[in-house]
């Protein structure tokens, strides 16, 4: 407040035009690339983000070119060792933070995915690449606005050596799952559009972040994992070499029925099914496993190869479907199981008392 009050009225009044100036530019360029750039989406959109930048940290950058002359830019608010940190040295620490930040996502959103398409890289590599370009740009930023401020960087080791007896004590899950994140993106045992089994639930994973993994469940719910659970537990990747993924489907029908013509009819409902659905393989071929005697029928097993293992849940209930159909219309039962109840008469009890 005593900073504001000992401002000039002038200078009050020069800085509000100027940043009325600044918006004014900012309105003007947008509209300017939107028409310049109208047929080129990612282009435009990287521009509007530079723009966007500029903008705002333009404030910060007239303030210093502004009042580079007035005291309380370089007031002292506190010192680190024997640098004095002022307004002036947080500025441009801001600056150059929040530009590397926004160049690490123009790159990653806008640049990026031409290169991806030129060598068709599969959706997890892309993000363990975007995660990658992201962190290097980020630190590097940080290591210059700590030069830029002053700071000496030999004199973090002390700093250093305190942060870790600190994630030895209090902080051993978040240095453990942070860790096991970047082992994630470089070992890469999951990626993102892999579909996962964990503890029985069927889900893709979204997002690997430096602490946790998002994973969305085929119920549309989102599991919070922490990373170093992929390390430390077992995890069915169902896309991890291979997406192909192979569905079985048992079947049971009535002793008596005749076991030839159940395999034919499921063989061909697997030739029908992938006419009808791409997903569906005919390359390993179905197969027909005659499971063996059950209490109540015949059972059998009908197993199919899918491409698309995010399919599964709709291609086994269409085949369920054309399976019950088929057996219907060629008259084989499918059974149910039965419990015969064998009730004494009283004559035959009080027989059983008279002999005993």
């Amino acid at each position: 407040m005593n900073t504001l009050q000992a401002l000039p009225i002038q200078d009050i009044l020069v800085f509000t035009v100027s940043l009325v100036a600044i918006f004014l530019f900012r309105w003007i360029a947008i509209i300017t690339f939107h028409r310049l750039l109208a047929r080129k989406n990612r282009a435009r959109k990287a521009v509007l983000s530079l723009i966007n930048w500029l903008t705002y940290n333009g404030v910060l950058l007239f303030i210093i070119f502004y009042f580079s002359d007035s005291a309380w830019l370089f007031q002292e608010l506190f010192p680190i060792g024997e640098v004095s940190i002022t307004i002036f040295l947080l500025i441009i620490a801001i600056l150059i933070i929040t530009f590397a930040n926004r160049l690490s996502k123009i790159m990653n959103l806008y640049i990026f995915p031409f290169f991806y398409e030129r060598h068709q890289l599969d959706k997890g590599t892309q993000f363990t690449f975007e995660r990658i370009i992201h962190y290097v740009i980020m630190v590097a930023a940080v290591l210059i606005s700590l030069t830029t401020v002053g700071i000496d960087l030999s004199a973090l080791a002390v700093f250093a050596g305190v942060l870790g007896v600190g994630i030895g004590f209090g902080m051993q899950n978040i240095a453990s799952n942070f860790i096991s994140g970047l082992i994630l993106l470089f070992e890469r045992p999951i990626k993102v559009g892999h579909r996962v089994l964990i503890d029985d639930v069927i889900g893709d994973v979204e997002k690997i972040s430096m602490r946790a993994t998002v994973v969305r469940t085929i119920e549309n719910e989102h599991m919070i994992i922490p990373n170093s659970y992929f390390l430390e537990e077992k995890v069915i990747n169902r896309s991890f070499s291979d997406p192909r993924l192979r569905l079985t489907i048992p079947i049971g029908v009535a002793y008596g029925s005749d076991v030839q013509h159940v395999r034919e009819i499921l063989l061909q409902i697997a030739e029908d099914a992938h006419e009808e659905n791409a997903y569906v393989l005919l390359s390993p071929k179905p197969f027909v496993y005659f499971k063996g005697f059950g209490d109540s029928s015949l059972d059998f097993e009908l197993f199919v190869w899918i491409s698309q293992p995010e399919e599964f849940i709709r291609i086994k209930s269409d085949l369920n479907f054309q399976i019950y159909e088929a057996l219907n219309r060629n008259n084989i039962e499918i059974p149910f199981p039965q419990r015969d109840l064998h009730i004494k008469s009283n004559a035959t009890l009080e027989d059983h008392s008279l002999r005993d």
